[in-house]
């Protein structure tokens, strides 16, 4: 396991991101600078495509046309504050961003796959009791070039360029880290269709997955608008559990959820919901919850994550033993529903699923006015 700090990011640099530019938008962009619009394509193949970040490198660029951009925009990833290894291979970064907030990122890499999970808000709102992530604060959304940035970084970390190649190690992406993605649907969603994008890192929505714990009125809109796979962080089968487990359950009740997931754009066999479901001792996982989730999920192409619990600091719950998780794997295989038990990865790191935590704070009011005078000077 290895710790690597940097020094403070400085936020002085107004340069544009094309992180965060669409296609159009940079076409948009460079023909407002006096380029032809073709230009547009070949930065974003550079950019997108081949992974550089020195205008310098882009070989079929005027050197005017190179020194032109470069005072305009930039391709930078978040500062990594610390990168940890665990032992069975998943590797965890600490991101910083300009302003000194945090979040995380953490690679799994499996015999098949290699999955990137990232996050999308700077700590997050949903205070889910048995996750270490819901003890910190929300701070505030990711945006566009901060989410794709966790793309990149990882991309470069793992000399995976130029993208598309034969034996990527890069194969999948999970929005599962930091935050409620539907509750920064926008700044989501717009990542998502540069990364899915054919001319560039070209990851399929076939292996995109949005992990949400239940915004009902965005399920059908991200269905429809990028058709991602689909997964929900469930936990319990009744609401005055989930109340407690997941509380945006007491805005947006089970029979709500249920439903918006029963009509979830393109579900098919072939195309399941995921539920993610925690398996925490004597609360959640006898065989009458075992039954009740069967009765919940009746007639959805479905297909059910049993996580064992991942215990951090302070927590107040344990996992399932053993024996009770493979009984309950069993009912539900039973029932014609697949049931992996998702093997923890990166306990070591604290980076398994629901131990994501980074040290960031909410900046102090007087620093957020003095960023935000710097930012419009």
């Amino acid at each position: 396991m290895t710790d690597q700090t940097v020094p403070p990011v400085s936020d002085a640099d107004q340069r544009i991101n094309l992180l965060g530019l669409s296609q159009t938008a940079l076409e948009e962009q460079i023909i407002a600078a006096g380029l032809p619009k073709f230009r547009a394509k070949q930065i974003w193949r550079w950019v997108w495509r081949h992974g550089l970040t020195n205008f310098d490198e882009m070989s079929d660029l005027g050197k005017p046309v190179r020194e032109q951009l470069a005072t305009m925009y930039k391709a930078d990833r978040p500062a990594v504050s610390q990168r940890l290894n665990s032992k069975d291979g998943t590797i965890k970064w600490l991101l910083r961003f300009p302003d000194g907030n945090e979040a995380e990122a953490v690679y799994i890499p499996d015999k098949t796959r290699g999955t990137l999970c990232i996050s999308s808000q700077v700590g997050c709102t949903l205070t889910c009791s048995f996750c270490h992530t819901g003890t910190q604060k929300l701070v505030r959304n990711l945006t566009v070039d901060e989410i794709c940035g966790q793309v990149m970084l990882a991309m470069d970390e793992l000399a995976d360029w130029p993208a598309g190649r034969n034996g990527r190690r890069l194969t999948n992406i999970v929005l599962m880290g930091m935050g409620e993605p539907l509750f920064n649907y926008e700044n989501v969603a717009e990542a998502m269709r540069i990364i899915m994008s054919g001319e560039g890192v070209a990851v399929s929505k076939r292996r995109i997955t949005l992990s949400t714990s239940g915004v009902v009125p965005e399920i059908k809109r991200a269905g429809e608008e990028l058709g991602v796979n689909l997964a929900i962080s469930l936990h319990a089968t009744r609401d005055e559990l989930r109340d407690e487990l997941v509380p945006i359950n007491r805005k947006y009740k089970l029979a709500a959820l249920i439903e918006a997931c029963r009509n979830y754009p393109g579900l098919s066999n072939a195309r399941r919901i995921t539920w993610e479901y925690v398996m925490l001792d004597g609360i959640n996982d006898s065989d009458e919850d075992c039954r009740q989730l069967l009765a919940l999920i009746k007639g959805i192409p479905s297909k059910l994550n049993l996580i064992p619990f991942n215990p951090w600091p302070g927590s107040p719950y344990v996992c399932s033993k053993g024996d009770r998780i493979d009984a309950f794997a069993k009912r539900v295989l039973k029932a014609g529903y697949a049931s992996p038990v998702r093997t923890p990865r990166g306990r070591d790191i604290l980076a398994a699923c629901g131990q994501l935590k980074s040290a960031s704070q909410r900046i102090p009011r007087h620093k957020k006015a003095k960023t935000t005078e710097t930012a419009s000077a």
